[in-house]
């Protein structure tokens, strides 16, 4: 490797600069950590949604308009991706090989991620259709797999790993912008591929661009040195270390974290009683096609990338805890008056101050997350996030919402085959449930909420 001239030292230095913005000094990302911020959030966000959104459409439109094989493949994907975190973000821990900590698995999860989304769409091909759901719900798990041991496991750790708590709001909005981007791309451009060429065209495009720009940014990537006394200790076996998180005293240790958790659980439960069904209510029940469905998401996503950078660069200026409690208010309310509109351009201005406060929600809570890991278990910490951000919001929120639709949707012959519609009932209902995580944030002190200005931001 070539050795760096003082001008890309400076570019890489992770100093603090002259910045003073309520008397906390902001810690200064280099131009290649930003770089690699956005290349694995917009590569890795990209594969996720399309998992999220058009894996879903893909099965009621090409096998079965039943919204019994969504709410599996969910579960299934939810399990798979709590699993894979623990214990590969746990492996990601102990790795000390000349290649890094978080690289490797970012480097090779990222292609392989990619190239289980190209293969995703073959068993559609089948003659059979109960074999083909059971092969599509076994592929979207191997995708998880990857997936979630390349971006919640591995990236996620070193994004921590590489900010503290001034500049993490920074970091979050970097990665909550990125997010809505690929999400642009995937809904501005899929509607019309899909329209026009199929799912398996956009299949393929999607995941090559996994492929391609995650592998380019896992060889880019620069992480911190290990310590010596991490090189030095031992750590217990993996399955223990994992158990020992769970363990009253470890909760009691960070109880902070664990209210977050929570906070993140019981709205995640929320948010997924209508999100994997969002689109099938949009194209079916009030009429978009999947091009007006590409268009309103465009404009949906631009208001919100806005508003992740804004929040990104000002979130260290407020208090956690009281924009947790505001944002998340603004939310419910706003998901409970847009079931009540048909209209698409009042959908789209609804949904579009949504998303723009769910974005900051994101932000707000991920940093405050990050700044209550333990430091040097940050790695498996992902598998434990991934409780209560994946595995319990979609094993509860997702039967919740098929249950929904099963009892209150409008039966409907779709394209000759028997299903039901969702219909706006499962809005309201998130709405109703996820108010009730503002209860785990009464049991933090709103002194914690405060930014650290301690180099030492992670306990031990």
């Amino acid at each position: 490797m070539r050795k760096m001239n003082k001008t890309e030292e400076e570019i890489e230095s992770t100093e603090l600069h002259s910045e003073e913005k309520k008397g906390v000094l902001v810690k200064k990302l280099g131009i290649r950590t930003s770089l690699v911020l956005w290349i694995l959030g917009l590569s890795g966000q990209i594969a996720w949604a399309v998992e999220n959104t058009w894996f879903n459409t893909f099965i009621y439109d090409e096998l079965t308009p039943n919204p019994a094989p969504v709410a599996w493949m969910v579960v299934l994907s939810a399990f798979t991706a709590t699993v894979t975190t623990l214990f590969m973000g746990s492996l990601s821990d102990r790795t000390k090989s000349r290649f890094g900590r978080r690289r490797p698995y970012i480097l090779f999860g990222y292609i392989l991620w990619g190239i289980v989304t190209i293969v995703f769409p073959g068993p559609a091909l089948l003659k059979n259709v109960g074999i083909a759901i059971v092969l599509i719900v076994i592929l979207d798990s191997v995708m998880t797999f990857f997936g979630s041991t390349a971006n919640d496991a591995a990236f996620n750790a070193w994004s921590t790993d590489i900010s503290d708590s001034t500049n993490r709001g920074r970091v979050q909005g970097i990665l909550s912008a990125s997010t809505l981007i690929a999400n642009l791309i995937a809904l501005g451009v899929a509607g019309i591929i899909i329209d026009e060429f199929g799912y398996f065209v956009f299949f393929y495009i999607l995941g090559g661009s996994v492929t391609i720009f995650g592998g380019i940014a896992g060889l880019i990537l620069k992480e911190p040195p290990i310590s010596e006394e991490e090189l030095s200790k031992t750590k217990p076996s993996i399955f223990i270390d994992i158990v020992q998180a769970f363990s009253p005293s470890s909760i009691k240790k960070h109880k902070i974290l664990y209210l977050l958790f929570l906070f993140m659980a019981i709205s995640g439960i929320g948010m997924q009683i209508y999100f994997p069904y969002l689109f099938i209510y949009l194209e079916h029940n009030l009429g978009f096609s999947k091009t007006m469905i590409s268009v309103a998401g465009a404009i949906i996503i631009l208001s919100g990338t806005i508003i992740a950078i804004i929040v990104g660069m000002i979130s260290h200026k407020f208090n956690r805890k009281s924009a947790l409690i505001v944002l998340l208010i603004i939310s419910a309310i706003n998901l409970a008056i847009l079931s009540q509109f048909r209209d698409m351009w009042a959908v789209i201005a609804i949904y579009a101050i949504k998303i723009s406060v769910d974005t900051a929600i994101g932000i707000f809570l991920m940093a405050w997350i990050q700044d209550n890991y333990p430091k040097k278990s940050i790695g498996k910490y992902q598998g434990v996030r991934l409780i209560f951000m994946v595995a319990i919001p979609m094993m509860i929120g997702a039967p919740i919402g098929s249950f929904i639709i099963e009892q209150l949707g409008t039966p409907a012959i779709i394209d000759g085959k028997q299903g039901i519609i969702p219909t706006w009932e499962s809005l309201l209902i998130a709405a109703i449930v996820s108010i009730f995580a503002l209860i785990p944030l009464l049991f933090i002190p709103k002194s914690a909420g405060n930014i650290k200005t301690s180099k030492k931001d992670n306990h031990s």
